[in-house]
């Protein structure tokens, strides 16, 4: 059974291929969902699959690509159905 988690990745996540790498990641381990980058600086994702993988997904979440710096993860509940995983605009 899936599991969907809703993330906000806060520090200095954006302009060090934060979104790209998440991408691959999730790609990697199957997950699906979008992520995105937030006016406020930080990066927003939406992710979605077996349980295993989606823990996997919050704990490289947790340090990012190797430029960035993260500070903080807020995991709330996720909502929505999804087949693949996308990079969207920023919001």
């Amino acid at each position: 059974m899936n599991i969907s988690h809703h993330l906000r990745i806060y520090g200095h996540v954006q302009g060090v291929f934060f979104r790209e790498s998440m991408y691959r990641k999730a790609r990697q381990l199957g997950i699906t969902g979008w992520v995105r980058n937030r006016s406020d600086g930080s990066v927003e994702a939406m992710i979605q699959g077996a349980p295993e993988v989606v823990s996997a997904m919050i704990e490289w979440a947790r340090r990012g690509p190797d430029m960035a710096r993260v500070e903080g993860v807020e995991i709330s509940a996720g909502s929505g159905e999804y087949t693949d995983f996308e990079r969207l605009n920023t919001a």
